[in-house]
């Protein structure tokens, strides 16, 4: 019997890389797509799609019943990759576009979690895995809202890691630092869409983000394909026993490492060169 793994996010970047490139590798997976002309695309490629906004509850739940009809039942993995970056310093970020980026960064995850826990318990076996952040582990000036739904998800997912002991069903972080995808775009759209950039006492700032997220370039040396979140997820979906966080690209690495060693001043110091 093939593998069955529900993955989120699946119209660009990450999440559509590691679905066609673990259904070339023989595994069952279901795609997921907030818009329907993404599901079509995928499906046309020959692989299982439905359509699934994180933000509305019945989407969630009528993607995971067409995934158990696909699936027979079964849910083995599922991948909670969705999610985008909302830009702007705190103090400019209006409530709705912060409570926006819990709906999708954590409180659709949520909904979807809760909702195939039952599966994997009666299964008595299952895998969650969580696509962070090195801002899970770190914050960052003028990207608050995002630092703040991550730092959410690591400690959500412990929580439910703790909770899950002893049943059969493993959770499991990805923390990515930079990875080649449409999220700076969509960042970019955010602050364009949500921040007073003009009105804004970080208006310099804020030019040198907003053309940092307009090139094209890799933002950093550090920047990585979507194989890179790849090749861990298929290790946890391989694993019979996944390792609790997995470390993507040298910036986790370092930033993991600095976040253990320094005091909170001399990390503020050194994360407060960053724009």
């Amino acid at each position: 019997m093939k593998t069955s793994i529900l993955i989120t996010g699946c119209s660009t970047g990450i999440g559509r890389y590691c679905a066609e490139q673990l259904h070339e590798a023989g595994y069952q997976v279901i795609a997921s797509c907030r818009k329907v002309e993404d599901v079509v695309t995928l499906t046309e490629q020959g692989l299982h799609c439905v359509q699934l906004d994180v933000t509305d509850p019945e989407s969630i739940q009528a993607a995971l019943q067409q995934t158990l009809q696909i699936t027979g039942g079964r849910l083995d993995v599922l991948f909670n990759n969705a999610g985008y970056g909302q830009g702007g310093a705190i103090e400019d970020l209006p409530t709705d576009a912060l409570r926006a980026q819990f709906e999708t960064n954590l409180f659709g995850l949520h909904e979807l979690t809760r909702s195939v826990i039952p599966i994997m318990l009666k299964q008595g076996s299952g895998k969650i895995v969580q696509d962070s952040s090195v801002l899970g582990l770190v914050a960052m000036k003028y990207r608050g809202a995002y630092v703040a739904s991550k730092f959410a998800l690591e400690g959500y997912t412990d929580a439910l890691r703790l909770e899950l002991m002893g049943t059969g069903i493993a959770v499991s972080l990805i923390e990515p630092g930079p990875i080649v995808s449409q999220f700076r775009q969509n960042s970019l759209r955010a602050v364009q869409a949500n921040i007073d950039v003009e009105g804004s006492r970080h208006r310099n700032s804020y030019q040198q983000t907003l053309a940092r997220l307009g090139d094209e370039k890799p933002s950093s040396p550090f920047t990585l394909g979507p194989e890179a979140v790849l090749r861990p997820l298929q290790k946890i979906i391989d694993s019979r026993k996944p390792k609790p966080r997995y470390y993507v690209t040298k910036a986790t690495y370092i930033f993991g490492y600095l976040r253990r060693v320094l005091s909170s001043s001399m990390l503020d110091r050194v994360l407060g060169r960053g724009n």
